[in-house]
């Protein structure tokens, strides 16, 4: 080879492609990267981070306004002096998907089966709930240091019919009832069914979020301003709430009482049934397992890039990671495609940060199969914050789930039966107990 020719081969060498990030500030009026030494951009370590879906966003640049003193609060500014009474019309919200028309939102929603993923949506439900609480304890008084809220639990969310990928979709919510330092916030999705006019939108999902209110400077329960709630349907809304407040209250009670006055017998019928497959597998049911049998696991180490506004690990971020195992353990469990009935209850006990070890260890706690078109499938994930150099580990969220099996992989499997979950242990029988419970308790709210 000649000289001119390794001239030609080094001079049609292919140019690097360059890569640009796709997100913009997430605070309005922010400095360009020409403007990085403005002694008024904030940190990037103070960003929300980059991980959130579209949704959750545009949610959060909406609280744009919020977002500098949240994320800067003046510590040394009196807290709210005088609460404020507000209506649930003053906080209610709305986003719309428009699945219809926007190709590349509908790819980033769409699940195997043409529907929308039910994880990502978790992240988007709290995302919205979060903004519509901040919107209620707002004082829109700039010398008080803001509240520091922070999602509580899920109390219920029911899937009521699947959502389509192709169709508009809607999420509305407001407060519907406050205690002393907590709020109630309902969710609702609608999406008219496939072929039927906007106005006959019909309500596909229902999620109730509870979220406290903490002083940022000391950490402690804080007031939260007064719902005065004003239509007939408002004040139906708060009554329900306060009556599931009731409840929620009775079965801490409950639960602090242990089932030392509950139905013993129960309780040693299902390590009865245990025992039999830990001393005599030979000849246990074949159409029971035993809890330990049916788990799964994963983990990870939490990264920036899933932080909320406040540096903490998005609670979206944690119930999408615990749905996404509850789906595997469900579906290696069953033997088909499992599809989500309900998140029955979702407790947010500890904070995670950036950085932590999270593990996620789920199980079947019990199954129904009363219904043989529409057997149950209960599932418990529990996260846990471990750290190796402290030899310690926590348990930060307890999530619980409800699945069935999907219609058409039932057909193909028909005769295919849901196995009875038995539990080997003491911990485990009371486990299955109280969730059980807990559920008829929801039933019936």
């Amino acid at each position: 080879m000649n000289s001119n020719s390794i001239m030609d081969s080094n001079s049609s060498a292919p140019s690097p492609i360059p890569i640009f990030s796709t997100f913009t500030s997430p605070f309005e009026g922010s400095p360009r990267k020409s403007d990085s030494t403005s002694s008024t951009r904030k940190p990037l370590s103070l960003w929300p981070g980059m991980y959130h879906s579209p949704v959750t966003n545009a949610l959060w640049e909406t609280r744009s306004r919020i977002f500098e003193r949240l994320l800067d609060p003046p510590l040394d500014a009196p807290p709210q002096s005088e609460l404020l009474t507000k209506t649930p019309s003053g906080s209610r919200m709305t986003i719309l998907y428009n699945f219809s028309t926007d190709y590349i939102l509908r790819e980033q929603y769409r699940d195997p089966w043409n529907e929308v993923r039910i994880g990502k949506l978790l992240e988007d439900l709290d995302a919205l709930a979060g903004t519509i609480s901040v919107k209620h304890c707002s004082d829109d008084d700039s010398t008080t240091r803001p509240l520091y809220l922070v999602t509580a639990s899920v109390d219920r969310m029911v899937l009521k019919k699947p959502i389509s990928v192709d169709v508009d979709l809607h999420i509305s919510g407001a407060v519907t009832w406050v205690g002393r330092s907590s709020i109630e916030i309902q969710l609702d999705i609608t999406q008219p069914a496939t072929g039927e006019a906007a106005v006959t939108d019909s309500v596909a999902l229902t999620a109730t979020f509870i979220f406290v209110a903490r002083d940022y400077k000391t950490g402690k329960a804080a007031p939260v301003n007064r719902l005065s709630p004003e239509t007939e349907r408002e004040k139906l809304l708060h009554e329900a709430a306060e009556a599931r407040n009731t409840l929620r209250k009775s079965k801490i009670i409950n639960e602090k009482k242990g089932i030392e006055n509950g139905d013993m017998n129960r309780f040693q019928v299902l390590l009865a049934e245990g025992r039999i497959f830990c001393d005599m597998p030979a000849l246990a049911d074949r159409d029971s397992i035993l809890l330990r049998d049916t788990r799964l696991e994963n983990s990870l180490i939490c990264q920036p890039q899933q932080r909320n506004i406040h540096g903490r690990i998005f609670g979206g971020f944690l119930m999408h990671r615990a749905f996404e195992l509850a789906f595997s353990t469900a579906y290696a469990f069953a033997g088909m495609m499992p599809s989500f009935l309900e998140v029955d209850h979702v407790d947010f006990l500890r904070p995670v940060d950036v950085g932590d070890f999270l593990r996620f260890k789920s199980c079947v706690l019990y199954t129904e199969n009363e219904n043989s078109d529409q057997p149950l499938i209960h599932l418990e994930v529990v996260a846990h914050v471990t750290r190796p150099e402290m030899r310690s580990s926590e348990v930060s969220n307890r999530f619980y789930f409800t699945f069935t099996v999907r219609p058409e992989a039932k057909a193909s499997n028909n005769g295919h039966r849901i196995r009875k979950v038995v539990p080997a242990t003491e911990e485990e029988a009371r486990r299955i107990i109280e969730r059980m419970d807990a559920d008829s308790l929801q039933s019936f709210s």
